[in-house]
């Protein structure tokens, strides 16, 4: 544990950092080191899944309570602060993450004041994978095939953790309940308390002959493809679920959902602002002064739009319904076009002229007509 960095450390944020300050500054370190955006890049990697172990944790409101008592050791899953862990020396190897809760409950652990049944149905936790799309596909919505790391029941013993035509028995000890009562003699008398059965590690159960597969805990770890469809008009840092996506339910409880964080890659001239979208044009001084038609981009391709004459810098034009598609609700944003003035660079002798005449030939109420600009710095001074 001692090569780990603190947590809140990791995520930037202080120890008494509010659930959503802990999730905003994960969405931001995640899109920061994100592997699709540093491909190959081994450093990048190493803080993506740093910040993610992170978050698993902090995340969680059991886990970042035994965090802060006791530290790393308080969420390893060798740990156990009643000095009991049926785990041994772990599940496989793996790190399972927000399964350590599951597991410790169904296995021994985690039964709260009232002693809950080991052999209750619990529903899976939740997974939650990064994706970065594209502007475009942000704004229509898009598929996209992702690779989901999730606990399902082992298929060898169908997740009962026990070798095929074989069953797991109820734990003789303690009935069932994965709970025995303690006596222990004290100043004050004889005191009694429950802690989890020996016998069977607090699952209720025993099993004679484990799965050779999951020895005997009856999931496994598997990474698989999975197709999600990303609606039209979410943003950068939002995210969505999929129902039932998630890790296996314990006892036969319903599955966890898989929660999906969307990172949208910036692009080269489109912004975005809500639903609408801005993008800025250049154009040359003369299409400015005389008026022209244009070409400008847009989501669903170009189209030609026509500016007026004496079109100044800066100047926005609306193109309606040409932004993205409102998340959940018909209709779109609009497009905004913003006009810049391209001022040219490396002028010939006669283009130089040319300008020069043409400079003597306005004066400043060609510029604007309301009131020159030597008029208002007169009426200034004076």
């Amino acid at each position: 544990m001692a090569d780990k960095r603190d947590y809140y450390e990791v995520l930037g944020v202080e120890k008494g950092a509010s659930d959503d300050e802990i999730k905003k500054a994960y969405r931001k370190k995640a899109k920061q080191y994100h592997p699709d955006l540093h491909p190959g890049d081994a450093e990048a990697e190493k803080h993506f899944k740093e910040a993610a172990e992170a978050y698993e944790v902090l995340s969680d409101k059991d886990k970042k309570a035994r965090y802060d008592q006791f530290g790393h050791a308080g969420v390893d899953p060798n740990f156990n602060a009643g000095g009991s862990n049926p785990f041994g020396g772990g599940f496989g190897g793996f790190d399972f993450g927000d399964l350590g809760d599951i597991f410790g409950s169904m296995f021994g652990g985690g039964f709260g004041g009232g002693g809950r049944n080991p052999n209750a149905p619990r529903r899976g936790s939740d997974v939650e994978v990064n994706v970065v799309i594209s502007f475009e596909e942000a704004a229509k919505g898009c598929k996209k095939t992702i690779k989901v790391t999730r606990i399902e029941n082992c298929d060898e013993c169908s997740g009962s953790g026990a070798q095929k035509g074989t069953s797991p028995k109820t734990c003789s000890t303690c009935g069932g309940s994965g709970r025995i009562n303690v006596q222990q003699r004290t100043p004050f008398g004889v005191m009694q308390s429950q802690r989890a059965c020996d016998s069977c590690g607090g699952r209720g159960k025993t099993i004679d002959k484990p799965c050779t597969k999951c020895q005997g805990k009856g999931k496994i770890r598997r990474t698989v493809d999975r197709e999600i469809e990303i609606p039209a008009g979410i943003d950068d840092g939002q995210a969505f679920s999929v129902r039932g996506g998630g890790n296996t339910g314990i006892n036969g409880g319903p599955t966890g959902d898989l929660i999906i964080g969307v990172s949208i890659r910036p692009h080269p001239f489109f912004e975005r602002d809500g639903f609408d979208v801005y993008c800025e044009i250049p154009i040359t001084f003369a299409q400015a002064a005389l008026g022209a038609e244009i070409v400008v981009p847009t989501l669903d391709g170009k189209v030609k739009f026509n500016i007026h004459e004496g079109t100044q810098p800066g100047e926005k034009f609306k193109l309606r319904d040409k932004g993205i598609k409102r998340l959940n609700y018909s209709g779109r944003g609009d497009q905004y076009v913003i006009i810049s003035v391209e001022v040219p660079k490396d002028l010939n002798k006669k283009q130089k002229e040319l300008l020069r005449a043409f400079d003597e030939a306005t004066d400043d109420k060609n510029y604007n007509k309301k009131k020159s600009f030597f008029d208002k710095v007169k009426d200034l001074f004076d």
